[in-house]
């Protein structure tokens, strides 16, 4: 009998107990995906207005610069819902001449997490979101490969079956953790994990280098892409002459101690 009161009493701790370890589970994860509100301790990157645009964002003055103040990328309603966003398409990028319009932050991150939703408006269409203003996540509409949507360029397949499609938003969710100097060498490759609307599609990813030459970003002009050196950088979005529509972009600073950038 007092078995059996034991073996009650430990059966209604256990259905007590679960539901709360799992809520407390499942408060600790971030959210991801369209839509999602940024956390009080972010950084509001861009929220739709021409305000924030000239204020947060610049020209990147790269080798192909070819553009001129004020951003001439346009703010427009957002096709699907309610709120305003910003089209990539720059006349001075047109026929995809990546890096003569492209947009940076103002202000250089080390490690962060970043928010990032896109709408590709047309088949075809082609930009990117650049961490450090180095290693690009591609977006690219109907490329499946290593160079194509969702990949850390030319260092991972794509997860195309996480895209939503031509016409609907869609999110990157990223950690990144900054590559790691001793001396002016390199001892620690940058490392990022990516969700790619709200599934995980990259776990702690290390990015051996910039891929693209010196119109593509910061280091690209160096030994190849190889030659990554201890500087920060800035959020970078690619103008390539096409229609890609962005909303929604804040960025939380961190200090990631640890190689590892899971969540």
């Amino acid at each position: 009998m007092k078995q059996l009161v034991k073996n009650v009493l430990l059966i209604s701790i256990a259905i007590f107990v679960y539901p709360c370890f799992t809520n407390a589970q499942n408060i600790q994860k971030e959210k991801t995906g369209a839509g999602i509100k940024a956390p009080k301790s972010a950084e509001i990157l861009f929220d739709g207005s021409r305000e924030m645009l000239d204020k947060k964002w610049t020209y990147w003055e790269g080798p192909r610069f070819s553009a001129e103040l004020p951003i001439k990328w346009k703010i427009e309603k957002d096709p699907l819902e309610k709120g305003t966003v910003v089209n990539s398409k720059d006349p001075a990028a047109d026929g995809g001449l990546y890096g003569a319009a492209d947009i940076v932050t103002k202000k250089k991150y080390r490690d962060f997490r970043l928010h990032v939703e896109f709408l590709i408006k047309k088949q075809g269409g082609n930009s990117g979101v650049y961490l450090q203003n180095r290693y690009e996540i591609q977006i690219l509409d109907g490329d499946t490969t290593r160079h194509g949507l969702g990949a850390v360029i030319n260092e991972t397949e794509s997860p195309y079956f996480a895209y939503n499609g031509v016409g609907k938003w869609n999110a990157y969710d990223i950690k990144f953790r900054a590559a790691r100097f001793e001396n002016g060498k390199r001892t620690e490759k940058a490392l990022v994990t990516m969700y790619f609307n709200g599934q995980k599609v990259h776990t702690n990813v290390p990015i051996n280098q910039v891929w693209g030459g010196p119109n593509s970003g910061i280091d690209g002009g160096n030994d190849g892409g190889k030659g990554i050196t201890d500087t920060p950088g800035g959020i970078k979005l690619q103008a390539e002459g096409h229609e890609v529509l962005y909303r929604n972009i804040w960025i939380e600073e961190l200090t990631i101690e640890n190689f590892d950038t899971d969540f």
